[in-house]
C-alpha cells in the first residue's frame, strides 16, 4: 500500500467552504477524507456528493448505533451516497452488526458496497470511564471482546486506538482491516484524546489506515504537515519490509 493511501484526513469543520478548500489543497495526496458528525450535521449529504465529484473517496464516520432495522436502513442510504467506508458502533451488538452487513449485501448493480468498520472504544475513554458505565474490565479486553463480535458479524475491520492495535493483530491476525485515530506527532498536545501514538508507532503496531485531523487541519501549512507525515510513513514501511 502506498503511504498516501494509508492516510484518512479528518474534515473536522462545520462548513463546506473550509472542508472543500482543504480537499482541493490535498487532492490526490491522501487516500480518503473523513466526514464525521460535525461536518455532516452542518452540511448534510451534499458535502459527500461534492467530495466524490472532486474524485476523492469518503470515509463516513457517523458511528451508526441504533436498533438493527434503523441501523440497516441508515447504512443503505450511506451506500447510495457512494461512500467508500463507514463506521458503526460494535456496542450496538451482534444483531445490529449482522443486520447492517445483510442490508449491504443486497446492493443494486453499479452500487459498490462500502467497507464497514466497527468502532470498539473511543480514543477519549480510559478504564475508569468503562467502570462508570458498569464495565468492570480493562479497555484492551473490551476492545478484543467487541472485536470478536464484529468479526463474527462479518465486518471488514475495526477502528481502534493506537494502544490496542498490536493486541488486535495478535488475536485476529492480518486479514482484518484496522483503522487508527488518535495520531499525534511526538510532543504535540493530546487535546481531548487519551490513547494516542505517532504515525510511525501505529504503522509498526499493525495499523492499515491512519485518521489524522488536527496535526494537518490545524497546521498553518497543511501540505507541509502532510508531507512530513507521508515521509514518516514511507520510512516506517520500508523499515518494516526489511
Amino acid at each position: 500500500m502506498k503511504a498516501k493511501d494509508r492516510i484518512i484526513v479528518a474534515l473536522d469543520y462545520d462548513s463546506a467552504a473550509e472542508s472543500l478548500n482543504l480537499v482541493k489543497l490535498l487532492k490526490g495526496k491522501v487516500g480518503f477524507f473523513k466526514v464525521g458528525s460535525q461536518l455532516f450535521s452542518a452540511e448534510g449529504p451534499s458535502i459527500i456528493k461534492k467530495i466524490i465529484e472532486m474524485g476523492e473517496k469518503v470515509f463516513l464516520d457517523l458511528k451508526f448505533h441504533d436498533i438493527p432495522n434503523t441501523a440497516a436502513k441508515s447504512v443503505q442510504v450511506a451506500q447510495k451516497m457512494g461512500v467508500s467506508m463507514l463506521t458503526i458502533h460494535t456496542s450496538g451488538g451482534f444483531r445490529m452488526m449482522s443486520a447492517v452487513m445483510s442490508a449491504l449485501s443486497f446492493s443494486k448493480p453499479g452500487i459498490k458496497r462500502p467497507l464497514v468498520l466497527g468502532v470498539t472504544t473511543l480514543t477519549s475513554l480510559e478504564t475508569s470511564d468503562l467502570q462508570k458505565l458498569g464495565i468492570q474490565d480493562t479497555l484492551s479486553n473490551q476492545v478484543v471482546r467487541l472485536g470478536r463480535l464484529a468479526i463474527e458479524a462479518g465486518l471488514d475491520g475495526l477502528v481502534a486506538a493506537p494502544t490496542e492495535v498490536s493486541r488486535i493483530r495478535r488475536h485476529f491476525g492480518s486479514s482484518l482491516l484496522v483503522i487508527t485515530p488518535g495520531i499525534r506527532p511526538s510532543g504535540s498536545p493530546l487535546n481531548d484524546q487519551n490513547r494516542v501514538a505517532t504515525a510511525a508507532a501505529s504503522i509498526k503496531a499493525g495499523s492499515d489506515h491512519l485518521v489524522i485531523g488536527r496535526p494537518i487541519t490545524a497546521s498553518s501549512n497543511p501540505v507541509f504537515a502532510l508531507k512530513n507525515i507521508l515521509e514518516t510513513i514511507q520510512t516506517t514501511d520500508e523499515q518494516t519490509e526489511l
